[in-house]
């Protein structure tokens, strides 16, 4: 039974103290998710568009549809909502251009026409990041032939549907270079003032689901991985478990990018030396050439959901 104080009509529910905690709670075990006090207000006002498009009066039952043994699939829908997705292309510049000149350039000018060069955006958002990635690899590509692919993963399985689409509108281009746009980007005319990413571009990219906490079905090795303003969410203690399972992903020499506000902590229990800003690098000499594909699954279609 709703108590007096949460019974409001749909969609204007009160989160009390409680169902806050029970929130948050849901949200550390099932994504990482560190949810402050100070949140509160935000979760309350993002999780009553639940409310209303699942026409309940109540946060009490809200939580008791979380509780029920078919409320998995709400879980997720609650972990969208909560988490701020926010993308730019080409967002903070600078780690393209170690990208291109420390990973692409050097591992397809080392191995020739036989390079193979994976990378992975764990967090994608809705793509621009990916897309990014792979703009700066295909004009890599012009100057020395290889065979790079990106790996894109997000908890969200509505932003993924957004990233495959590879549509955008003028507002989201601020941060794309004018050049990439037009060698990259194609005007949409229905609906108007929006762009589409090219075929050659999006071939380039496989989206998958993925919770990060949960078991990684690809193997790796990876020559770079981009995990920028995803770790922030967590807490020091979840960091510190993602750091060695990254480190393990990566090639010797590979490259992990983080947000501009997350660092790699000193005594985090894995190896990563400083590469530049919020770039960080996996000790040993860089390797190419043959090893496990770990994007193999992920054109077989296989899930990597959790």
């Amino acid at each position: 039974m709703s108590s007096a104080t949460e019974h409001h009509v749909a969609g204007q529910g009160v989160l009390s103290a409680e169902g806050f905690a029970r929130v948050a709670d849901l949200a550390r075990r099932e994504a990482g998710l560190h949810i402050a006090d100070s949140k509160h207000a935000l979760v309350q006002s993002r999780l009553n568009r639940r409310l209303r498009a699942l026409n309940l009066d109540s946060f009490d039952s809200y939580l008791e549809l979380l509780a029920r043994r078919d409320g998995a699939g709400e879980l997720r829908e609650m972990i969208s909502v909560l988490t701020t997705n926010v993308s730019h292309f080409f967002r903070e510049g600078h780690h393209f251009d170690v990208l291109r000149d420390e990973v692409l350039l050097p591992l397809l000018t080392r191995s020739g026409p036989k390079a193979r060069i994976r990378l992975w955006s764990a967090g994608c958002s809705s793509g621009q990041e990916p897309y990014s990635m792979a703009m700066v690899a295909h004009r890599a590509l012009a100057q020395a032939a290889g065979d790079v692919r990106i790996l894109a993963t997000d908890i969200d399985p509505r932003i993924l549907d957004t990233a495959r689409l590879g549509e955008y509108p003028d507002s989201a281009l601020s941060g794309l270079p004018e050049a990439e746009r037009d060698s990259y980007m194609t005007p949409v005319s229905d609906p108007p003032n929006m762009w589409s990413v090219t075929t050659s571009i999006r071939q380039m990219v496989a989206f998958r689901e993925l919770n990060l906490l949960a078991d990684w079905p690809m193997r790796g090795p990876f020559d770079a991985i981009f995990c920028r303003n995803v770790v922030i969410y967590f807490d020091e203690a979840t960091q510190d478990r993602l750091w060695p399972r990254f480190e393990a992903m990566l090639k010797p020499g590979g490259l992990l990018f983080l947000g501009h506000s997350e660092r790699v902590r000193r005594n985090s229990g894995c190896a990563f030396e400083p590469a530049g800003v919020t770039v960080y690098r996996k000790p040993g000499p860089a390797v190419t050439g043959a090893g496990q594909d770990p994007l193999a699954r992920a054109r077989k279609g296989e899930p990597h959901g959790a």
